[in-house]
């Protein structure tokens, strides 16, 4: 069973490519659609986009909020629902899929696209036993990304981002649950 602080919704779109961005541009709130019009390609608008739908399905399913959120932002610039702060949740984006994580607690989620392996990357923001979980996979691709969402997941669930030196931002505490969907290629971890 699960208790009041174990509950987190995740909710998924990793079929971008069918979304309709001109259908969406009326369901977002002013202040998302100038986020979505930010970017400077379509695929970047309806990733945008698709996150917040994301957001506003969960808040309509699982707290019967049948209106789109304002966002406000912290000072690290973490978004939180303005009229609804009791509501965590946290969105992510790569080229393959957007997701959204909701919590009556604190969240991160980061999502990203399964790629190549690059030692160099790898060296630069993993320590030695992160490493060597690497080395030893038979996928160092995933290991990485498996590895590097956490990181990701962890710093913005704390709300700080990217920090200069992330090797030293797992500390094996945390409770991670992680997802690996080869067949439409990519990687997201969620802890809250």
């Amino acid at each position: 069973m699960l208790g009041f602080f174990d509950i987190i919704m995740i909710y998924i779109n990793d079929d971008i490519t069918s979304f309709d961005l001109t259908a969406a541009m009326p369901q977002l709130t002013e202040q998302r659609r100038e986020q979505v019009l930010r970017f400077r390609h379509e695929l970047g608008q309806k990733l945008c986009a698709a996150a917040f739908l994301l957001l506003c399905d969960g808040l309509r399913e699982e707290y019967g909020i049948p209106e789109p959120p304002l966002l406000g932002y912290g000072k690290d610039g973490k978004p939180f629902l303005a009229d609804y702060p009791h509501i965590h949740f946290n969105m992510s984006h790569c080229t393959e899929a957007a997701v959204c994580a909701i919590s009556p607690h604190p969240i991160g989620i980061d999502v990203e696209r399964i790629r190549a392996y690059n030692e160099s990357v790898a060296r630069y923001t993993m320590n030695d036993e992160e490493m060597r979980q690497i080395l030893s996979s038979p996928h160092p691709d995933i290991a990485f990304i498996r590895l590097w969402t956490m990181k990701e997941a962890l710093l913005k669930l704390r709300g700080t981002g990217i920090k200069k030196n992330m090797k030293d931002v797992l500390t094996g505490e945390e409770r991670f649950t992680t997802v690996v969907n080869t067949a439409k290629g990519y990687v997201y971890s969620v802890l809250g």
